[in-house]
């Protein structure tokens, strides 16, 4: 078969995937693969007559087949639960409107690992589940289960599980949460991707003694390397360098770190992959550079093969592994091969193993990387080639990659690393350094846990180095600067132009023209947007009341929750809307427990003013936070009121907390969480506006005369339930209720009004 009609096949095997996520649909079907196969039967007919000797009509109408047979393969490997999954016991009981505790027998299917709420963390294969009463707090009536299981349980209550062992765990099943807020994480869909359906809230477990453990395993050879590395390197330094050896995922490196590295583009460093596998051929080829060609293959085979075993089953380190594999093969036969085409064929095996890594980001940057520095590294060295070679290669790489990711990167987080490209200049050396002498520590710790450390030790000064450059950078203003998410039509035309400037002459010479249009692409259309959206979203964060308003370019913030608010709900949406900056915010109940909420996001995006109650030592020490972030803090009096836009808004009770918006000539109240005796205060002392439009409040119970006097058109809940008797009485007062906690954000525009910012049905929503 000609090259390029392999090509085409390949690429419509890969395109009638990636149809899958076209979100049109016949039916509740989705006919992407159709599309694929008239696409193909057209380009059978049509493209022939322009290109004379291309592929044949058969080779097409093949292609439209493959594209097709991909989309169903897909649709077919999606990972639903089983019979008697222990997802299913949540759907056969009442545990859509209450939590229950059971009793879980399994086998751990996974290293624990810390989360960031500082609980453990790990997988269990299921066999059985038992119901504990509230009576006897014993197991009622034991049912067989299958199926994985996502356990977190109090840190000690894990210490000492590995991967093999059989345990029991009590505690409360639940069923995973989707996202409720616009660019939030999805639980649900992060569980079911790794093939698990609900979750489990452990409190006690218990070992099985009586049954046989597995006391040897993968877990054990990565166990034992990453305790001689942390020995004498302590943490963050030790737990960093068996990330580079191993990867991220197979070790517990502090968050913290992790973060850092993300933020700053250098996530690449902490996966193992390709450079790990270079490594390990150069060591075998030089190792066995006296043996016959079938002895190199078979060793190079099984050391790769080792290697990924140890790091895990990765969709990165698995590519990287088998493109190995191809280059061995054409070493030990001396037959030379296409680059391009064993990336081609490689990533093709892997979706054929594992389809829905198609939508598996690390899967994806991994591919467009090491496609960037096949094609885009040889003419970007040409163009240095005044520089010595070494600096001009470490030049190339990383501008390369950044090239071919960034697009997806914009998609996918809607956030550019300024500094990436120096930082990685920056530290190529200490890495190499760090990863080399990771590996040689590794197997030598292996062998001598003692002699490891030592070797290990030696890597202590340039891994702190490493890091204290990352932190350096990581404190720049402007570190992340947040352009907005762009679509995917966006993506397409971006990658469009990057592969003109690959394929084509005439865009070769002029590439500064392709960089202008895709700058263009990416800030006009997100200039154009904010200089004209009025919207006012009111994020779901399960009791805490949050909104973020945007009018023509300012920006404003009503609250910051707590630290885990900030950081994974309120950040990631700023972020995700191009938001640099905050004009004004508003901490409507300032507190100690608010100060990291406050402080996590001063540290990422400036706020021009705050303005809060004029409490003395919570609101001194948000002023001094403010002031040390170049922002101004100003306590509001009762009564004063300050415009934004066509935003205004005031305190009208400081004691009770009491707060007016007015929107678009609209009144919304906020209100703190009320006595009965405050709420007939309120009432007797007629400090409430005459007429309001909208009530925001923490769901909890309502007197009738308040809402009597309030009348309100909309009620809206920051919380996962509503007083039943004040739903009651909103009902009867046709008054709309929206609880945000449950049914997701909420956004407000002056054309729309009220509207879901996501769709989440009543059978997604966690009790």
């Amino acid at each position: 078969m000609a090259p390029i009609n392999g090509f085409i096949l390949c690429l419509a095997y890969i395109l009638g995937l990636l149809a899958t996520g076209i979100p049109w649909r016949i039916g509740g079907t989705s006919p992407s693969g159709l599309g694929i196969l008239a696409l193909a039967i057209g380009a059978g007919f049509l493209v022939p007559r322009r290109w004379r000797t291309g592929p044949p009509l058969k080779i097409w109408l093949a292609a439209g087949f493959i594209g097709l047979l991909a989309s169903v393969y897909l649709q077919i490997r999606v990972p639903q639960p089983g019979a008697r999954d222990i997802s299913r016991f949540l759907a056969d009981s009442d545990a859509s409107r209450q939590a229950q505790t059971v009793t879980v027998w399994g086998r751990v299917d996974s290293t624990p690992r810390l989360t960031r709420s500082q609980q453990a963390q790990f997988w269990l294969q299921v066999t059985q589940v038992d119901e504990v009463t509230a009576q006897s707090r014993s197991a009622q009536g034991g049912q067989s289960a299958t199926g994985k299981l996502y356990v977190t349980t109090p840190l000690l209550q894990a210490t000492g599980l590995h991967e093999g062992q059989p345990i029991t765990v009590t505690g409360s099943l639940y069923s995973p949460q989707p996202a409720l807020n616009p660019s939030g994480f999805d639980f649900r869909a992060y569980l079911a991707q790794e093939g698990g359906f609900a979750g489990l809230k452990g409190k006690k477990v218990t070992l099985r003694s009586s049954s046989k453990s597995t006391q040897w395993g993968w877990w054990a050879v990565r166990q034992r390397i990453v305790r001689s590395q942390i020995r004498w390197l302590g943490s963050p330094e030790g737990p960093l360098v068996s990330s580079m050896v191993l990867g991220g995922r197979v070790v517990d490196l502090p968050y913290e770190v992790k973060d850092e590295f993300t933020q700053i583009g250098l996530s690449h460093a902490l996966a193992a992959s390709g450079f790990q596998t270079s490594l390990i051929l150069s060591a075998v080829l030089a190792l066995t550079r006296k043996l016959s060609a079938k002895a190199k293959l078979i060793i190079g085979i099984g050391s790769l093969l080792i290697f990924v075993c140890l790091t895990g089953i990765q969709p990165a380190v698995l590519r990287a592994a088998v493109m190995g594999v191809g280059a061995l093969l054409s070493l030990v036969t001396e037959r030379k091969t296409k680059p391009l085409g064993s990336l081609l064929a490689t990533a093709v095996i892997l979706l054929i193993f594992n389809p829905l890594w198609i939508w598996n980001l690390g899967f994806q940057l991994s591919l467009l990387a090491t496609l960037g520095l096949m094609v885009t590294v040889p003419p970007l060295m040409k163009q240095m080639d005044w520089l010595p070679p070494t600096i001009a290669s470490v030049l190339a790489v990383p501008i390369a990659a950044y090239i071919w990711t960034l697009p997806l990167q914009l998609c996918a987080f809607g956030l550019v690393s300024p500094y990436s490209i120096v930082v990685n200049v920056l530290t190529t050396p200490l890495i190499v350094v760090i990863s080399v002498g990771g590996v040689v520590s590794a197997l030598v710790g292996l062998a001598y846990p003692l002699a490891g450390s030592a070797l290990a030790w030696l890597l202590y000064y340039p891994t702190h180095l490493l890091i204290a450059i990352v932190n350096g950078f990581g404190q720049l203003p402007g570190n992340a600067f947040a352009v907005g998410r762009i679509t995917v039509l966006q993506l397409v035309l971006l990658y469009g132009l990057i592969g003109l400037v690959w394929c084509h002459r005439w865009w070769q010479k002029r590439w500064w023209v392709a960089g202008c249009v895709a700058l263009s692409l990416i800030i006009l259309p997100a200039w154009q947007v904010a200089s004209s959206l009025f919207r006012i979203t009111i994020l779901a964060t399960g009791g805490e009341p949050v909104l973020v308003a945007q009018e023509r370019g300012k920006v404003g913030l009503i609250n910051s929750g707590t630290e885990t608010t900030a950081g994974l709900t309120i950040l990631p949406f700023l972020r995700q809307q191009g938001i640099n900056h905050i004009d004004w915010a508003i901490d409507t109940q300032p507190s100690a427990k608010n100060q990291p909420g406050w402080s996590q996001i001063l540290n990422q995006i400036p706020i021009k003013t705050l303005y809060g109650r004029s409490q003395p030592q919570p609101a001194s020490q948000l002023a001094e936070l403010v002031k040390a972030r170049q922002g101004d803090y100003k306590p509001l009096a009762v009564g004063e009121a300050v415009q934004s836009g066509s935003l205004a808004f005031q305190l009208l009770n400081e004691e009770l907390s009491i707060w007016q918006l007015q929107i678009n000539q609209e009144i919304w109240l906020l209100l703190s969480d009320l006595k009965s005796s405050d709420q007939s205060s309120l009432v007797a002392l007629k400090q409430l506006p005459a007429t309001t439009q909208v009530i925001w409040w923490t769901g909890e119970r309502l007197s009738s005369d308040l809402l009597k006097t309030l009348q309100p058109k909309v009620a809206i809940a920051s919380a996962r339930s509503i007083d039943t008797d004040t739903a009651e009485q909103l009902r009867q007062n046709k008054t709309q209720v929206y609880t945000v906690g449950q049914e997701g954000a909420l956004q407000w525009t002056p054309k729309g009004g009220f509207e879901r910012a996501v769709e989440v049905s009543p059978k997604d929503v966690s009790f």
